[in-house]
């Protein structure tokens, strides 16, 4: 009998895997992998924004990665006079451009010095210029980031929606989401550290002391600020001000209209690890 038993739970247990094994992959409208990571299947130009930046001798190229909107809108008040005085009427998004999506067929080799990009890249996979460039490189509580994720997904019709969380969940922690695993990404930027020209920052510690952030991205791309800008930067990229932006919210992208920002830090309401 319990032989039995036992042949009856191996057969649903073999019989039910490739139903498991299906549902964890993406689907291939929304994303595709490139050595070993996964992009927006909308945005295919990788390779050519990579040729685009191979042949750019700008003195200045900062990257930045993750907690992307909030870091953008910081590091446009903080290079760009126009922005921070309001003279400028330039979303982030055309000051800041994704590498690895020309999502506006931007010429990048014309825009203007300071060169500043936004990426999700790996660091296997950036141009090998990046390493004699500034990178500002922006981590956040795993937690948060795939909670963050999965109710993005929701908005944005670039994404895939997941309607369940244990599997969105799943696919999460199987690297199987845009930008791929968040531990290899991590881990790889913080083990090639010494390759880069590179400040690393936490989505907690912005949200904690802002100004101090703010006065630590001053010192690392050597930018003199007065008192009176560092305090007008640290006051327009809170996040109350920058629902009010609408350079900041990239509310022409999603389905909705409207980008809003997300600001909690360890939803516990939500998650339950």
């Amino acid at each position: 009998m319990a032989t039995q038993e036992k042949r009856v739970s191996l057969y649903f247990l073999v019989a039910g895997y490739p139903f498991a094994r299906d549902t964890m992959e993406p689907s291939k409208e929304y994303l595709f992998n490139h050595k070993g990571c996964y992009f927006a299947a909308l945005y295919t130009s990788l390779e050519q924004g990579k040729k685009e930046m191979k042949n750019k001798q700008g003195p200045n190229k900062i990257f930045s990665f993750s907690g992307t909107v909030w870091t953008q809108n910081i590091l446009s008040l903080v290079i760009y006079e126009g922005h921070r005085n309001g003279t400028e009427d330039v979303e982030n998004m055309d000051r800041i451009p994704w590498l690895e999506y020309n999502i506006k067929n931007m010429d990048y080799a014309a825009l203007p010095a300071p060169r500043v990009f936004a990426t999700h890249l790996p660091y296997y996979l950036t141009p090998r210029d990046l390493r004699n460039k500034r990178v500002i490189y922006v981590t956040r509580n795993p937690k948060d980031v795939v909670v963050s994720y999965f109710h993005f997904s929701k908005i944005m019709y670039t994404l895939e929606e997941v309607s369940d969380f244990n599997l969105f969940l799943e696919r999460f922690l199987a690297g199987k989401v845009l930008g791929g695993s968040w531990v290899d990404h991590v881990t790889g930027w913080y083990s090639h550290a010494q390759d880069f020209n590179i400040l690393f920052l936490t989505y907690e510690e912005m949200k904690k002391d802002l100004r101090s952030v703010v006065l630590k991205i001053c010192n690392f791309l050597g930018k003199q600020l007065s008192e009176e800008e560092v305090e007008s930067v640290v006051r327009q990229a809170t996040f109350e001000n920058m629902k009010k932006d609408p350079r900041a919210n990239y509310e022409k992208i999603d389905r909705e209209g409207t980008y809003q920002i997300q600001h909690q830090v360890a939803n516990k309401n939500f998650q339950q690890v």
